[in-house]
């Protein structure tokens, strides 16, 4: 199964909550047939005692609800939350619960995030059931119609059936589902394509990647909340600035869930600067949002540029290549860049030495975890 680009798509860019979360409700309140959620965060509070309520009115409904959450990132669920769930009629099952027969596989997680209803209608981005996508943390979202639709419920079917998800979910309920591709009239359809990363396993995500940085001709811009890119990464960051392409990373500021790494991360600001690379750090709030966009190619999902996403979590992303929502994007971007503060790089240059020792400790801490995974 390999991401193939399909025709007849729409997109509709949803950044901020205060958008996508709306949206997404009200597709979970009209559908009618299915609902499919797949999500590594989800602890219990408002956000998630709004969305358990929400799936238990569509099961009274008659609609079939599945419910996919990480072994790891649902830990903060509460035992009641649970249990409301799965006496509310809602499948649930957990992937890879954490075990001490095998510590390496603990660390195979399910970071992808997505939500389709009646088989017609999708949602991905960086979000997750907690508190904090409330009012704490910037989060993008996108949300997909058309044939790409279709591959979304596949990944989510091949996971939910796979030996490594457990709970009392029976994993025969994916099968035969129904599949209602919704088209628009008169609209001509956008082009896209779903990608995905399974650890070592099948890296089309960072292969993907990896082709965009090294062909863009006029501009290259990455959103992404923790920035500790492996060294190839960074090389042909370096080399799309050197060859004149606007190479811009909008990256966290000061107010971070993770501090160290972005310690971490900062460790190579100085040579991608050096090459031309601008920097930017987000001051409103935490952003947690993961997207990027080269020329007229936008990709946006679950994907982080560090470590754990581009070489063992499970991940996914939407691909779009469209100028159209190119230019959305490209919007989103200039406007988050007006709220950010760029790095100088003089100024980098001359930072303190504590701030230097940060980010010798961090990256060493990094490396070392690198090289034991």
């Amino acid at each position: 199964m390999h991401g193939m680009w399909r025709d007849g798509n729409h997109f509709e860019l949803l950044p901020e909550a205060a958008l996508f979360l709306p949206t997404m409700f009200e597709a979970v309140d009209q559908a009618r047939h299915s609902v499919l959620i797949e999500l590594y965060l989800m602890e219990s509070g408002r956000l998630a005692t709004a969305l358990i309520e929400a799936l238990v009115r569509a099961v009274e409904r008659g609609v079939s609800v599945l419910l996919l959450l990480d072994g790891y990132g649902a830990m903060g669920l509460a035992t009641v939350d649970r249990q409301r769930l799965e006496e509310g009629g809602v499948a649930l099952r957990f992937f890879n619960p954490l075990g001490v027969q095998s510590l390496v596989r603990n660390l195979t997680r399910d970071h992808r995030k997505l939500v389709v209803v009646d088989g017609a209608e999708a949602f991905t981005g960086g979000f997750g059931a907690v508190d904090e996508f409330l009012d704490a943390w910037y989060e993008v979202a996108v949300r997909i119609e058309g044939p790409v639709v279709a591959d979304w419920v596949r990944l989510f079917c091949r996971l939910w059936d796979s030996p490594m998800s457990r709970g009392p979910g029976r994993a025969s309920l994916v099968r035969g589902l129904e599949l209602a591709a919704r088209q628009r009239e008169g609209y001509r359809g956008m082009r896209g394509r779903v990608v995905w990363g399974q650890g070592y396993r099948y890296q089309a995500i960072r292969h993907s990647l990896h082709h965009r940085v090294s062909t863009a001709t006029e501009r290259l811009w990455i959103c992404t909340p923790y920035f500790v890119p492996t060294f190839t990464l960074r090389r042909r960051l370096a080399r799309a600035a050197r060859r004149g392409v606007d190479v811009r990373l909008l990256l966290p500021g000061e107010v971070h869930d993770h501090p160290g790494v972005r310690y971490a991360g900062q460790r190579f600001y100085g040579r991608l600067l050096r090459a031309g690379v601008r920097i930017f750090e987000f001051q409103p709030t935490f952003i947690h949002a993961k997207f990027s966009l080269a020329d007229d190619w936008v990709s946006l999902g679950s994907c982080n540029f560090d470590h754990w996403s581009l070489q063992w979590n499970l991940e996914a992303n939407q691909e779009v290549d469209d100028p159209r929502f190119a230019a959305e994007v490209a919007g989103l971007f200039e406007r988050n860049f007006a709220s950010s503060r760029e790095i100088d790089p003089e100024t980098w240059s001359r930072r303190p030495r504590m701030q230097r020792f940060r980010e010798w400790l961090y990256g060493t801490l990094d490396a070392w975890l690198t090289r034991l995974r």
